[in-house]
């Protein structure tokens, strides 16, 4: 038996993100656990209590696997299949803003783009995150992870997460050349000891093992390479910049 479309209520109508929903065959509860956005706040924009905006569309964009401009068409016309059909750029309202695929979507783990950088510290002309007195570029797409995941296993949000391709064999065997970490940016402190992305000379992120000397004054760190080729060092904990806690590694196989 199909599902029962329920009225919007007086003077609303249903917007393209109920219509896109029910073409998946997915239940409120489901779009929510894959978003994180609230059932309340779903609630509201699929029965026409706000006026959508493609921002508020671009949450639900991957788990439905429509783009924030079909699903808003949709709304307007809700007879039309937008099973991948093609879009005219004038189909597309002139008071909404447009949808630039570039950076990670809500929802998404953005990745530093270890190549992006410029000489004479230049900085790309496309997404960047700021970080104190640095800015890092970030690459055209971000990771998606299970919400579960990030919660229950990483304890974080998207929003505080970054992931991190690594370069060289200082950490090797623990992390090999081109493998990509996962570092929690919330955590900035050294404690406790383990995998941490930090700042060096340069101001470019590495992945080094800290451990903290709690008995030398002031407080100092030994910085570890796992690969008994490259060298210890020990800085002051005050000298010290800490970009977030690796919390896991992706590995190659």
């Amino acid at each position: 038996m199909g599902r029962k479309i329920l009225p919007a209520g007086p003077g609303r109508q249903l917007t393209g993100l109920y219509y896109a929903r029910e073409a998946r065959g997915m239940t409120r509860s489901e779009l929510v656990r894959l978003t994180g956005v609230s059932k309340q706040q779903l609630s509201r924009l699929e029965n026409g209590m706000v006026r959508l905006r493609l921002d508020h569309l671009r949450p639900f964009a991957n788990a439905l696997g429509y783009s924030p401009e079909q699903i808003l068409l949709w709304g307007r016309y809700p007879g039309t299949p937008m099973g991948g059909g093609h879009l005219e750029s004038s189909d597309v309202l002139r008071d909404e803003p447009r949808y630039e695929p570039f950076g990670p979507a809500p929802g998404q783990v953005a990745e530093l783009d270890t190549r992006a950088g410029m000489g004479g510290g230049g900085v790309p002309s496309h997404e960047v995150r700021k970080d104190g007195r640095h800015t890092d570029p970030l690459k055209a797409e971000g990771w998606l992870f299970p919400t579960n995941f990030v919660r229950e296993e990483l304890h974080a949000i998207p929003a505080h997460l970054l992931v991190l391709d690594t370069i060289g064999d200082s950490m090797a065997p623990t992390i090999a050349s081109g493998e990509r970490v996962i570092a929690n940016t919330a955590h900035r402190t050294p404690t406790p000891d383990g995998l941490y992305a930090i700042r060096d000379a340069f101001g470019c992120i590495v992945v080094k093992r800290l451990q903290l000397l709690r008995s030398a004054q002031p407080t100092r760190v030994k910085i570890i390479s796992d690969n008994p080729n490259h060298p210890t060092e020990e800085v002051p904990l005050n000298e010290l910049e800490i970009v977030g806690k690796v919390m896991c590694c992706l590995k190659l196989v």
